[in-house]
């Protein structure tokens, strides 16, 4: 059973990569989703057009490039993706007889939030979402917005009463962070944490003072 991972159009496209490339090197498949406000995000964070006729080259053109946007940081196998178009809401995710693992949203934009929130199943990755919801299986929302207003609030708080895991996309130092990757990666990492899927995406903390530095 796959999980699904949703991107929406919020910035943080590099989170996605990330997420994606340790799902497919944990052994695990992949339904991807796309909305269309993140292929404007994808191209102007990376330069990649994602084309729904070319989604496995331009998908691995963008798992291949570095936090920093330097092409061939990395190599993914995608056999292990199926790729579902935003707009097919006939698409397999769209229902709950289609088995999956559960869902990852990331990153989340506020309007993605609000669309799961409310239920307006106005796309595949809000009805992907609203399935997993109501068949009780992991949903992971990386929300990625700063500052965050009272109704975005209030919309997370509703994901999380109905039982979705909020991943802030908030990175910490105490991993000894010392490139833009690793700082991606400890998000993703927390990402992942959430779903129940192993990674060694960064240095866990096991109580020892001034790890980080070393």
């Amino acid at each position: 059973m796959p999980w699904i991972v949703g991107v929406s159009g919020a910035s943080g496209t590099p989170y996605a990569a990330a997420v994606l490339r340790a799902l497919l090197a944990a052994g695990e498949s992949v339904d991807l989703v796309v909305s269309r406000a993140s292929r404007l995000t994808l191209l102007d964070e990376t330069g990649i057009s994602f084309r729904d006729a070319h989604w496995r080259e331009d998908l691995g053109e963008w798992l291949g490039r570095g936090a920093d946007g330097k092409p061939g940081t990395f190599q993914a196998d995608l056999t292990a993706v199926r790729y579902w178009n935003a707009g097919d809401l006939a698409a397999g995710p769209s229902s709950g007889s289609y088995r999956t693992k559960g869902m990852l949203i990331v990153p989340a934009s506020t309007a993605a939030v609000a669309g799961v929130a409310l239920g307006l199943s106005k796309d595949l990755l809000q009805r992907a979402a609203s399935v997993n919801l109501k068949e009780r299986r992991p949903l992971v929302v990386a929300v990625r917005e700063t500052p965050l207003n009272g109704q975005t609030l209030r919309h997370l708080v509703t994901l999380d009463d109905f039982g979705a895991v909020v991943v802030p996309t908030s990175p910490a130092f105490y991993a000894g962070a010392t490139h833009i990757q690793d700082l991606v990666d400890f998000v993703a990492g927390r990402v992942l944490d959430a779903a129940g899927v192993g990674h060694r995406l960064y240095r866990r903390w096991e109580g020892d003072l001034g790890g980080a530095s070393t």
